[in-house]
């Protein structure tokens, strides 16, 4: 059969085939989630397979909270320049879809794809999880309708919220990623948790890629590896750590005159020429 699709919609869908491909436990994808352009093209310079946004660090650089409050022409914008400025997959955080219904959802997606991101980020909070699951089938049947295979990220947050007693979050959190996978994600997201038997439990249980969420105490990118897990993210850590570097470095300047905050910088010339041609 002849593929009838325009090029560049041919390319994505390659890409987005490229990045699926990614997500394996004998090579977990590990992914230093960018927040603008600058931030991406360090990621990617620094050999990164793809590059992924932090919706927390990217509504943090548009003066925005985190939390569905930043808009979605916005979010859509950030997501094609740094799509644009990278040779790289992109994958995208949108939060709960940017959407205030399954319809918005998918108008969200169709706006990702536009921009040239080959994955999404849709996360379930404090939603009931069939109403989750029509979100998700409405942003795979705009992904189909575009064309392309699209790598839905579904997040679940049952660790991430403490929802429920402890002992039940197992169990709630392996039948709400069936359910997310038979509405059409590719993959399931489980921040807040990186006990190494709850992991090789999520890993056993969710029949798609697993992603966690991980940070100063959590176990290598190997031993996650090892447990089963195929995506490794390190979320808003990298933002809030630069968002830290410049608190540090004012708290110094100001209570003693001194810059030894600034020891670690990234050469002017170097990030300058990252955004050059």
């Amino acid at each position: 059969m002849t593929d009838t699709r325009d090029p560049a919609s041919r390319d994505l869908a390659s890409r987005a085939a490229a990045f699926a491909a990614l997500h394996t436990p004998a090579a977990p994808l590990a992914l230093a989630n960018a927040w603008d352009v600058a931030s991406a093209r360090v990621v990617e310079a620094a050999g990164s397979r793809a590059v992924a946004t932090t919706s927390a660090g990217v509504a943090w650089s548009l003066g925005s909270p985190d939390g569905d409050a930043l808009a979605r022409e916005r979010a859509l914008d950030l997501i094609a320049r740094v799509a644009g400025a990278v040779s790289v997959p992109v994958t995208a955080d949108i939060e709960g879809g940017f959407g205030a219904d399954p319809a918005g959802v998918g108008e969200t997606v169709t706006g990702v794809l536009a921009a040239g991101a080959v994955g999404v980020n849709i996360e379930d909070g404090d939603r009931a999880p069939a109403d989750h699951a029509e979100r998700l089938a409405a942003a795979r049947a705009a992904a189909e309708a575009f064309g392309v295979p699209l790598f839905i990220n579904a997040r679940v947050d049952t660790y991430l919220r403490g929802l429920g007693a402890p002992e039940t979050r197992l169990d709630e959190t392996l039948a709400r990623a069936a359910a997310y996978l038979d509405a059409g994600a590719s993959g399931i997201f489980v921040p807040g948790v990186v006990d190494p038997d709850t992991l090789a439990e999520l890993a056993k249980g969710i029949g798609a890629p697993l992603n966690v969420l991980v940070g100063p105490a959590a176990p290598s990118v190997a031993a996650l590896g090892a447990l089963g897990v195929a995506r490794v993210s390190l979320g808003s850590w990298v933002a809030e750590a630069a968002y830290a570097v410049v608190r540090r470095a004012t708290e110094e300047l100001l209570a003693g005159g001194t810059y030894g905050s600034l020891a670690d910088s990234l050469p002017y010339g170097e990030l300058n020429g990252l955004l050059k041609g």
